[in-house]
C-alpha cells in the first residue's frame, strides 16, 4: 500500500509540475497573438473607397504661385500634399474634366486580345519654370528656324508646319490657331499614336497639357477644355 500510495504522490507532483509550466506558456502566446494583432491593426492599409480622409481638393504652390488642386487628379501620392512643391503631375477624364481614375494594370495578353486602348485622359504637368524661356517666345523665335517654310491649312482653320528632318523636333508637327488660341507639338502617328503637348505660363508656373493627336480633329473643344481646366486650377476662386 505504501508502495501505490508514493507512486499515485509522484503522478500527482508531475502532472502538477506540467501544468505549472503550461500557464506560463499559455500567457506567452497570449501575449503574442495580442502583440501581432495590434500591428496588423496599426499597419492595415487604409487607402479603401471609403478610407482616404483626404481633402477633395489641395492648395499648392508652384514657385509662388498659387493652385487648388482636386487631389484625386494627382497622379503621383508622393505629391498628395499641400504647401509648396517644384512640380505636381495631374490627370484629367476628357471631356469631363473630372479627376481620372487610377489606370488599369493588364497583363501582355490582354493587350494583344483587346489591342491597343483609346487614350481617354487629358494630361497636366505644373512646374516652377526658374525663369527659362516662356513658352510663347520658343513659339516665336525658337521653332521658326526649324520649320519648314509652307504651312497646311488643317480642319476647321487650324493651321500645321512640319519640322524639318534633322532638328531636334524632327518626326513633329506644329499646329497653331489664334481663334481660339491654340499652339500644340505632336509627333506623327507610327508605331504609336502621336501626341500632343501645349505649353502656357501663369506666373512663375508653366502648364504643359498632353493630349492623343486625334483630338485635334474637334481641336476647338480641346482648346477649350485647357481653357477650363487652367480657370478651375487657377481662377479667381482658386
Amino acid at each position: 500500500m505504501t508502495f501505490f500510495s508514493t507512486a499515485q504522490q509522484i503522478a500527482r507532483g508531475s502532472r502538477g509540475a506540467r501544468g505549472g509550466h503550461l500557464i506560463p506558456i499559455a500567457l506567452g502566446c497570449a501575449v503574442a497573438a495580442a502583440a501581432l494583432a495590434l500591428v496588423a491593426y496599426l499597419l492595415w492599409p487604409t487607402w479603401g473607397a471609403d478610407g482616404s480622409s483626404s481633402p477633395a481638393r489641395l492648395p499648392v504652390s508652384i514657385g509662388a504661385t498659387l493652385f487648388n488642386v482636386p487631389t484625386a487628379a494627382i497622379r503621383m501620392k508622393i505629391q498628395r500634399h499641400s504647401g509648396s512643391q517644384e512640380r505636381i503631375d495631374l490627370s484629367f477624364a476628357y471631356p469631363s474634366l473630372e479627376p481620372a481614375e487610377a489606370p488599369k494594370h493588364v497583363s501582355a495578353e490582354e493587350v494583344v486580345e483587346e489591342g491597343v486602348q483609346p487614350i481617354d485622359r487629358l494630361f497636366l504637368s505644373i512646374s516652377a519654370h526658374h525663369d527659362t524661356l516662356a513658352p510663347d517666345i520658343l513659339v516665336r523665335t525658337i521653332y521658326p528656324r526649324y520649320l519648314e517654310q509652307a504651312s497646311t491649312p488643317g480642319d476647321d482653320g487650324l493651321a500645321m508646319r512640319a519640322f524639318r528632318d534633322g532638328t531636334p523636333y524632327s518626326g513633329e508637327d506644329l499646329f497653331f490657331s489664334n481663334t481660339p488660341d491654340l499652339t500644340a507639338r505632336c509627333t506623327r502617328d507610327a508605331a504609336t499614336p502621336g501626341m500632343c503637348l501645349s505649353e502656357r505660363r501663369i506666373d512663375d508656373a508653366d502648364l504643359t497639357f498632353r493630349f492623343p493627336r486625334s483630338w485635334l480633329a474637334q481641336w476647338r473643344d480641346v482648346a477649350g477644355a485647357m481653357d477650363r481646366l487652367t480657370a478651375q486650377l487657377h481662377g479667381p476662386k482658386g
